[in-house]
């Protein structure tokens, strides 16, 4: 049974943070929902100029997803990690199908120089890949089991400073030095285009008000997991449980209940 971190979701509905997502256009429409679900507010735009302002002014995390990126989005995403640098602000990478791509790939590790996420979330192969480990990939899906990639996330995290959500069947959160599991979830999550993309997002806004990025990566792979089986029990075809998935992710949110664990 995967216990929910109360108080850093009640965290979460209360500040209400403004997620600037520089995410792939398959997903964007998810993700905004996602985001507006879990009590967030998504910001969705492509201009540098504007990403760089919006960062400056009331952003207060960002999300890249190189998913379906352009080089007009590359440089926004450039302008937008150097802006989060400048104003301290957390952002996570999703690394979609790096690895497979060669110029994608190079955009994370240029990306990642300019300025370290607080958050890496993809794949088995995706996390493999990006630590420069050979990876089995077919596009954005893995064919590399989670905890074969575990060794590369750990030393990921140590490289980069940044926690790693290594996603699927069963979730690792790790940075380096603590690794969390999470089971849980469901099969049809896989058949549902945007719920990983939509992932990242969550684990930007909870960046934004957690203790540290670690605690961010557990607490979005507890409402995932839990969302998904929550989903399941009331939708079994993939137009129906995309549905309950965001209906899921509110109920999850909504029934959060602060809980003081510093006497323990």
């Amino acid at each position: 049974m995967v216990n929910l971190d109360g108080t850093l979701i009640c965290r979460l509905r209360t500040e209400r943070p403004l997620v600037l997502c520089l995410t792939n256009g398959v997903v964007r429409n998810f993700t905004a929902n996602l985001l507006l679900a879990a009590h967030a507010v998504p910001a969705m735009l492509e201009d540098a100029k504007e990403a760089e302002e919006m960062l400056q002014t009331c952003a207060n995390a960002l999300l890249v997803n190189v998913g379906t990126y352009s080089a007009a989005q590359a440089d926004a995403m450039r302008a937008a990690v150097a802006s989060a640098r400048t104003h301290s602000l957390p952002w996570v990478l999703d690394p979609v199908a790096v690895g497979l791509l060669s110029p994608r790939t190079a955009l994370c590790h240029e990306l990642i120089s300019l300025y370290p996420p607080a958050l890496i979330r993809g794949n088995a192969s995706e996390i493999l890949a990006l630590a420069d480990q050979p990876a089995l990939t077919r596009g954005p899906e893995s064919t590399d089991a989670c905890e074969a990639a575990l060794p590369a996330a750990q030393e990921l995290a140590q490289a980069t400073g940044a926690a790693v959500l290594v996603t699927g069947p069963a979730d690792y959160a790790t940075d380096g030095l603590q690794t969390h599991a999470i089971i849980g979830g469901h099969e049809m999550m896989t058949r549902v285009t945007g719920i990983g993309c939509a992932m990242g997002a969550l684990a930007a806004a909870l960046c934004s008000v957690a203790d540290n990025a670690l605690q961010a990566a557990v607490a979005c792979a507890q409402v995932f997991s839990l969302a998904g089986a929550q989903a399941a029990s009331h939708a079994s075809h993939p137009g129906s449980f995309a549905i309950a998935f965001l209906d899921a992710v509110d109920s999850c949110v909504l029934a959060a209940e602060f809980t003081d664990d510093r006497s323990s």
